[in-house]
């Protein structure tokens, strides 16, 4: 299953929530970035994974951007704050945002059960008379579970002759060669609809819609179908006029055709080979490319949002988009409070709050992983996007990075409001 614990979760046995304050006051905001950029190069140096790249802005401005290492390692092509890569899971964000927007719109609501808008029917076979309505999905408690099948249907190559090498990589999914490509609606339908070619009762839950907590990219993947199907526009289009365009974020896209090419950073695995180039069937779920810069002005947008001042939605949406719609009694299990970057302890529409306050999301693919969250008390945030796969060694040079941006992230913010 595609979440970032499956690449980072050591990485939550060791975070720290406190800043730290080793360093002696500064009274110049450029010396501070300075600083900071000055210690990120030390801890890349210590090796772990090969690019990265790391944003820390308010409600009005990117703070900081920067990248570290390398997108390319055969050319040394450095990895830069306009290097572009996907961001795995992050994306869903967007699916949130272009909800409420088609709310706002008319063309549907949250509220609204699923069959309302599909053109074939997805039921809980278990529970065939209790109703999935999109909320369900934009919360993770639609009942739906990705199990084994998503992994492998999803990721497809974009070269053919890539496959046996991808084959022999670490990878929590499995590739499949261009010729496996389909539709989303078509993988949707195959995957959720009694008439789907890969229909089975363990693609849902024993349990009832809307009554447990699952992580599920394709439950994800339907809701950004769905408003396809009530705006007559790809998602991506929706999205690109909505979201992009909008905010600015000209170099990215869902797609390497509408992106500069030039700017894409390699994947890696831990030992320096390169992945070969992927894309997911299911894009929404996990497949913007963008790179810290673009995204930082995303990032400030949505602090803009939770602060009532958004420009993307009204404060209304706003305020659903971030409520908090779980209890403990949404979970199977006890809930971890110990990791005070968990987005999955409580659920607003696509979007996550962490044990300690914190909101936002996580992400992780092959080569992939990127962290988005902002102190709503604060309204700073960060954003880490990483280019290699990692091991304890690279979960803990992760740490490290993500500590020393938390350890700045107040003193740059001062130094803006002198």
């Amino acid at each position: 299953m595609k979440r970032a614990f499956l690449y980072i979760s050591i990485v939550f046995s060791i975070f720290s929530c406190k800043p730290k304050d080793s360093f002696k006051k500064t009274t110049s905001f450029d010396a501070l970035k300075d600083s900071l950029s000055y210690e990120l190069r030390e801890i890349h140096q210590q090796g772990g994974f090969y690019g990265f790249g790391v944003a820390i802005v308010n409600q009005d401005s990117t703070l900081y951007a920067e990248g570290f290492g390398y997108s390319a390692l055969d050319t040394e092509r450095p990895y830069t704050k306009n290097t572009l890569q996907n961001i795995a899971s992050v994306s869903k964000t967007l699916i949130g945002i272009s909800l409420l927007k088609a709310q706002e719109m008319g063309k549907l609501k949250i509220s609204d059960p699923v069959n309302q808008h599909l053109p074939f029917e997805v039921i809980n076979p278990l529970h065939p008379k209790d109703t999935i309505t999109i909320q369900h999905l934009a919360t993770h408690t639609s009942s739906i579970q990705d199990g084994d099948l998503y992994g492998q249907k999803s990721y497809i190559l974009k070269h053919s002759e890539d496959l046996e090498r991808a084959k022999s990589m670490p990878s929590a999914e499995e590739f499949n060669t261009p010729a496996a490509d389909i539709a989303m609606d078509v993988f949707l339908k195959n995957f959720l609809s009694t008439e789907g070619e890969w229909y089975q009762d363990a693609n849902f839950l024993k349990s009832r819609p809307g009554q447990f907590y699952e992580y599920t990219n394709v439950g994800a993947t339907l809701a950004a179908y769905i408003i396809e199907v009530t705006t007559g526009m790809s998602y991506a289009d929706f999205t690109e006029t909505h979201i992009l365009k909008p905010l600015k974020l000209d170099a990215s896209g869902w797609t390497t055709s509408a992106i500069d090419t030039a700017n894409l950073t390699q994947l890696f695995t831990v030992d320096g080979q390169q992945i070969p180039d992927y894309k997911l069937i299911t894009y929404p779920d996990g497949g913007l490319i963008t790179s810290v810069d673009d995204k930082a002005k995303y990032l400030s947008e949505l602090i803009k949002g939770y602060a009532g001042n958004g420009t993307l939605l009204t404060s209304k949406s706003y305020e659903q988009f971030f409520t908090e719609f779980l209890s403990e009694k949404n979970f199977e299990e006890e809930r971890d409070t110990d990791r005070p970057f968990d987005d999955e302890y409580n659920s607003g529409l696509f979007i996550g709050h962490s044990p300690i306050g914190y909101i936002g999301h996580m992400g992780g693919d092959p080569g992939v992983s990127t962290f988005m969250f902002f102190n709503p008390k604060t309204k700073v945030g960060k954003l880490f996007f990483v280019n290699t796969d990692l091991d304890s060694k690279g979960a803990k040079q992760f740490y490290a990075v993500w500590d020393k941006l938390a350890e700045y992230e107040e003193k740059l913010q001062k130094q803006v409001i002198k």
